[in-house]
């Protein structure tokens, strides 16, 4: 920061204006790169936020991914203090993420029209930071790779993430060396397949929070069951949006469309969390 003297001979303040290269700024955000990636494919002037605002919904994406990560590792290390911040962060991450959809929320079918033929075949289940987003939450699926076999770094980025432990196999993990009873076949289960709820760790929730409700186990649980409901209402949004712009047509990419969404948000994720409380 520089320093100059006023008329007074009083001392000022003022920003260093004066850079050899690009600013410090513009080196920590790449915001040039940032402003300069949208290319609108039609000549209506209403695809420029749909455009941004999906881009910005990968950067939430990102973010959020990095954050469960952090979680997971956090986890498998005991250190359930950086876990929790790690799940609040990405709480308050979701939160913005599912604001994104405000833009897109009221589009009327001849607005999504207008542009919609830009899409081609793109689709929103194609990204592949929103499946490692899924991936993390128990929602494996090989079959998910395929579309991405001709981005060889991001095929192996999603195919690391498929045979890894989900934020909920740690989370279970946890609880079994917490003396809980978690089956044995959920603790070695074949991490590449989808996680499917079991009776018996539904057990172990209700015995958790029938415990001490300031312990950190419930503390865990509630910040989870957060994260679980930002993820319905994000899939709850994108079906209203989309049932909105499109009606029950097929989704661009070939995709089931509304019918897909449908179904989706009828899930939740760390079911046994949610159908556990019906047992304290």
């Amino acid at each position: 920061m520089s320093h100059s003297l006023d008329a007074s001979g009083a001392g000022s303040v003022t920003p260093n204006l004066d850079f050899a290269g690009t600013t410090p700024y513009e080196d920590y955000v790449k915001a040039d790169v940032l402003t300069h990636l949208q290319n609108p494919l039609s000549d209506d002037p209403g695809e420029m936020v749909f455009l941004v605002t999906t881009q910005v919904m990968e950067l939430w994406f990102t973010v959020i991914v990095h954050e469960w990560e952090t979680a997971a590792r956090a986890l498998r290390e005991d250190e359930i203090v950086v876990a929790m911040d790690a799940l609040r962060r990405s709480a308050r991450e979701l939160e913005a993420l599912n604001a994104s959809w405000r833009p897109l929320a009221q589009l009327t079918p001849g607005q999504f029209n207008a542009y919609r033929a830009a899409l081609g075949e793109g689709s929103g289940f194609q990204s592949a930071m929103y499946r490692r987003m899924e991936f993390l939450l128990g929602d494996k699926s090989a079959s998910m790779l395929v579309p991405h076999r001709g981005a060889p770094r991001v095929h192996a980025e999603l195919e690391k993430a498929l045979h890894e432990p989900s934020l909920y196999d740690e989370v279970l993990r946890l609880l079994a060396r917490r003396g809980h009873a978690v089956p044995t076949a959920v603790l070695e289960r074949d991490l590449t397949a989808k996680y499917e709820p079991r009776t018996e760790v539904e057990h172990v929730w209700a015995e958790v929070y029938a415990g001490d409700q300031q312990g950190e186990l419930v503390r865990l649980g509630e910040a989870l069951t957060d994260v679980g409901e930002l993820i319905w209402r994000w899939r709850n949004d994108h079906l209203v949006a989309t049932r909105r712009a499109m009606g029950s047509k097929i989704g661009t990419g070939g995709s089931a469309g509304v019918a897909w969404l449908e179904k989706r948000a009828q899930k939740n994720v760390f079911p046994e969390l949610w159908t556990a409380r019906s047992h304290v």
